[in-house]
């Protein structure tokens, strides 16, 4: 385990197992598979779709959500069943540049979700418009230039919110996971990959420097930031 000390400072020089083109497929694919029980644990999607999603929605009117890096897909998935539960019209596309997340996904059972392989610059030279912008996770993946970039696409997309999900980093919570994730852990990447996006990870301060004017951060339960963008 690494050194607790170490978590004062981003370690934004560490690489995730899962973003090595050459990493194994069979322990990538049980990552994405896991990815739907850590998810549901201690992303909070529930409860950000209860404050900032559901209130948005209409039985009558259509709404379009974009997820950026959608991974496995479980959160678009998930967002289009509470939606639907809900009697609520919500169309969901998900995204990912990378064709392992995108096959990966789209083999997947559950509501219906358009998936591509596509990046936020791809929608924005085709001029797409979405009510609702969500990513989970993607924040620490990013550099600087990646990171602005991607706020930049962000907003251009975004005609109503855009909220961003990722880890808060702190000592307990990497001491949390480092126990939590254990049974779950074989043949996969989700213990040593979390440990590093925990390291990876921005503080709340750390995020209200890094965002651009116009962005509010609010941390949530179990270790999370929400990066927080509305059209005015």
């Amino acid at each position: 385990m690494t050194a607790l000390g170490s978590l004062s400072r981003r370690a934004a020089d560490l690489q995730e197992y899962m973003d090595d083109p050459a990493c194994d497929r069979g322990r990538l694919d049980a990552t994405y598979a896991r990815f739907k029980l850590v998810n549901r644990i201690v992303a909070g999607w529930r409860g950000i779709y209860r404050d900032h999603i559901r209130p948005r929605l209409s039985d009558a009117m259509p709404s379009t959500l974009l997820d950026l890096g959608c991974g496995g897909g479980d959160v678009a998935r998930s967002l289009a069943a509470w939606a639907a539960r809900d009697g609520l019209q919500l169309s969901v596309t998900a995204i990912d540049p990378d064709a392992r997340a995108y096959e990966f996904a789209s083999r997947q059972s559950g509501p219906p979700v358009l998936y591509r392989q596509a990046s936020s610059a791809d929608l924005v030279a085709e001029a797409a418009r979405f009510d609702i912008i969500v990513s989970n996770h993607v924040l620490h993946h990013l550099d600087r230039e990646e990171l602005a970039a991607f706020f930049f696409d962000s907003q251009l997309l975004c005609r109503g919110i855009a909220l961003h999900g990722d880890i808060r980093r702190s000592r307990l919570a990497y001491a949390a996971y480092a126990v939590g994730s254990l049974p779950i852990a074989r043949g996969s990447f989700i213990r040593d990959d979390g440990l590093t996006s925990i390291r990876r990870s921005y503080t709340a301060k750390e995020l209200r420097a890094t965002a651009p004017l116009g962005w509010d951060v609010q941390e949530r339960p179990m270790f999370r930031n929400l990066l927080i963008h509305r059209v005015r």
